[in-house]
């Protein structure tokens, strides 16, 4: 067993874990969690209030 066994397997397990992580991250278990943080910046009522007084302030000069 050489050096460059020792790259293929590593490559390999690299490839498997990727895979792995993929999986998971994209399965079904996971698409509330995945709705909800694709949501986040949608659901911070602070922005909101935030660009609101922004704008009467720009309106007032």
């Amino acid at each position: 067993m050489d050096i460059n066994d020792v790259r293929g397997i590593h490559t390999l397990l690299v490839l498997i874990a990727f895979i792995g992580i993929c999986w998971w991250a994209y399965s079904a278990h996971r698409k509330k969690s995945n709705d909800e943080a694709a949501h986040l910046p949608f659901d911070d009522d602070e922005i909101d209030q935030r660009t609101q007084q922004k704008d009467k302030t720009e309106n007032k000069e």
